[in-house]
Formats: C-alpha cells, sequence, structure tokens
C-alpha cells in the first residue's frame, strides 16, 4: 500500500512524518531543511538559539534574531518549515511572533498547554500545532480554543512516555513504565478530539504520534491506530545532516540500552538522556557553579538547580560531553550508524508501505 500523505489545512505533505523540534542547536536549518526536501516536514528548535551571536543583545533578541535567520535559511530553498516553541520559555511569545512575521508553515507547541497561541498568531496563515501527553488535555485545549477563538487545532501531536528529552508525565510513572502507552494515547485523544471536530461540521484534527517511534512498521501501526501521521526525533539525529557536531550523533550510535536514564530536570520535569559522567556526578550532588545568564525558562528552579540546563545542552551539542550530556529517545541504542536524511526517509517509507495491509 502507499503511504498516505499527511494534510494539515492547506499543507500537504507527501511523507506523514514530522521531524521533532531538538534543542539545544540540534535540529536548526540544514536538519529541516534536508527532511522538509525530502518529502516529510522539518522542524527548527526555537529554544537556545543565538548563543554565537557577537554583541550586547538581550537573549531575547539574540533568539528572535537567530531564529529568523534560520527560518529563512530554509524559506528561501522554497520548503516547508516548521517551529517548535516551548510553552515554558520566557519569551515564548516573542518567537511566535517571529514566526508569524516569517509566515512559518507550522508551529509546534509543547513543554505545557499553548492555551493562549491562537492570540500571538492571530490572522495568520501559520497552521498551530499544540502537543499533548493525555486525552485530557487534548480536550481541554479543544475546548479553550473553541471557545476564546473560536477555532481547533490544525493538527495536534501526541507524545508517549517513550519520548526523548522533557516528558509530560510523573517521573515516576516513566521510570516504573506505568504510564499510559502511545498506543492508548493516540486513541484516546482521536476519540477526544472528534466530537469537537463534529460540533463545528469540520474534519477530523489529524493526530501526529510521536514518542519512540522508531521504524517504518510503528508508523504503519499509529496510522491504524487512526493517526494521520508521526513525528520522530531520535532517528534524526543520526544524520549527516543534523545541526549537531559529530561527536553528539557518535553519542547516538554508540548508546546501549543501559546508557538510556530518565533525570529529574531543573525545569522540574523528567527528562530522558544518554547517561555519562556529567550526569553521574550531578546524580551525585554535585553542583556546577554558574550564573543564570539566560533565564529562559519559567519553570526552572536556578537558585537550587544542580546545573544551567540551557548551557549543558548547548555544550553537549557542540560535542563538549564533560560538562553536558545529550537527551534522546527511549530506542537510541538501536541506531548504529549514520545516514543521509534522504536514505532514512527512504528506510522509514519503504518500511512503512511493507506493513501498511
Amino acid at each position: 500500500m502507499t503511504l498516505p500523505k499527511l494534510i494539515i489545512g492547506d499543507l500537504t505533505l507527501n511523507i506523514p512524518i514530522i521531524q521533532g523540534g531538538m534543542g539545544v542547536a540540534v535540529s536548526k536549518s540544514m536538519l529541516a531543511g534536508a527532511v522538509s526536501a525530502a518529502g516529510a516536514l522539518g522542524v527548527i528548535a526555537s529554544v537556545g538559539l543565538g548563543e554565537d551571536a557577537v554583541g550586547d543583545m538581550s537573549y531575547a533578541d539574540r533568539s528572535r534574531e537567530a531564529l529568523r535567520t534560520e527560518i529563512r535559511a530554509v524559506k528561501e530553498r522554497g520548503l516547508p518549515v516548521g517551529v517548535n516553541i516551548m510553552v515554558a520559555l520566557t519569551n515564548y511569545k516573542s518567537l511566535v511572533e517571529v514566526c508569524v512575521e516569517e509566515k512559518v508553515d507550522v508551529i509546534i507547541s509543547g513543554a505545557g498547554l499553548p492555551l493562549k497561541l491562537p492570540a500571538y498568531a492571530a490572522n495568520s496563515s501559520t497552521k498551530l500545532v499544540p502537543i499533548v501527553s493525555s486525552a485530557r488535555a487534548a480536550d481541554l485545549l479543544c475546548k479553550t480554543w473553541a471557545r476564546k477563538y473560536d477555532r481547533l487545532p490544525d493538527a495536534m501531536v501526541v507524545e508517549g512516555p517513550l519520548a526523548g528529552g522533557h516528558l509530560g508525565f510523573k517521573f515516576a510513572d516513566v521510570v516504573e513504565g506505568t504510564a499510559d502507552t502511545l498506543e492508548s494515547l493516540v486513541e484516546g485523544v482521536v476519540g477526544a478530539t472528534r466530537s469537537y471536530a463534529e460540533e463545528r461540521g469540520e474534519s477530523p484534527v489529524p493526530i501526529i504520534a510521536a514518542g519512540g517511534v522508531y521504524s517504518g512498521e510503528d508508523i504503519a501501526r499509529f496510522m491504524a491506530l487512526g493517526a494521520a501521521g508521526v513525528q520522530m526525533g531520535t532517528r534524526f539525529v543520526a544524520t549527516d545532516e543534523c545541526d549537531a557536531s559529530q561527536e553528539y550523533k557518535q553519542a547516538y550510535v554508540d548508546a546501549r540500552e543501559e546508557d538510556v536514564a530518565v533525570i529529574h530536570s531543573p525545569v522540574g520535569l523528567p527528562a530522558r538522556v544518554l547517561m555519562n559522567k556529567f550526569v553521574e556526578r550531578s546524580l551525585e550532588g554535585d553542583r556546577q557553579r554558574f550564573a543564570c545568564l539566560y533565564k529562559c525558562l519559567l519553570t526552572c528552579e536556578a537558585k537550587s538547580a544542580n546545573y544551567c540546563i540551557g548551557e549543558v545542552l548547548l555544550n553537549a551539542s557542540r560535542g563538549k560531553f564533560a560538562d553536558g550530556f545529550a537527551m534522546c529517545g527511549a530506542n537510541v541504542y538501536r541506531i548504529d550508524k549514520i545516514v543521509s536524511v534522504k536514505e532514512l526517509i527512504h528506510e522509514l517509507v519503504e518500511d512503512a508501505q511493507q506493513h501498511l495491509g
């Protein structure tokens, strides 16, 4: 069977795959452009951009202008582009405004419920795609957007507990494996959003499955459960075009299953990471001396944190693992080589088509 296209409003993707937005500086314009050129949707992570800027601009201004540069690098090639913006960012509204000004195709927004996103992107053609981790959150978001803004999301990403980075679940549930599976979450969110679309006489909200999606077989399985497509992050790190350093990519290739750990992040959420000596020292109580240079996250407890999460993730993306760590999905240990984006997408599509029947 032919893999169905992913349709989000008037945006049609020939391949129903969205590349997950990965910060800090892991998915920028090089990766996003390569993914979009291959027929899927490339996504720039907005968090932590601009740290190579020279001058006396504020963190917020550096972030705005660096994001603008990354967006234009993809748009100038005539390609669609998405931007991931975390609700927990202190400059959230500012980054949304840049996306609207630059006419990005899709804003994907999580790390909190983006209840005010439609107000910040009013009168824009940009597609608004929230990330949720439960049917309850999907219901609240649809109810709020319908009541306050007379609209529903253009699509919705459902992220399960096997995702990389910060997770929208209780720490114990992630560690003990008691969190809802992505399969049950997809079915629940499909059901929760259907009634709102029916009430408005609209087509169903496209649901995008994310978190632990690794193979074409996974893609076929989630589409059979009602998903319109998938979002994948970890697989795209081990590609030639990923914006992170070669050392970062190689850490994925070298990862073993026992290297994957879930830790408490300074932002107040569980986070899935690759264990290394930096993480070990932190878990033992080692505290770095640092100044909060960015004030980038609303939920970060800088005074009690062992380290600056923005700084350590930036160090990691640059290959400086003595002072940082890589975030990753639960299936990272299955990666055994670095390939081109084109090769990866071809593999995923071929595999998915074989399992669609």
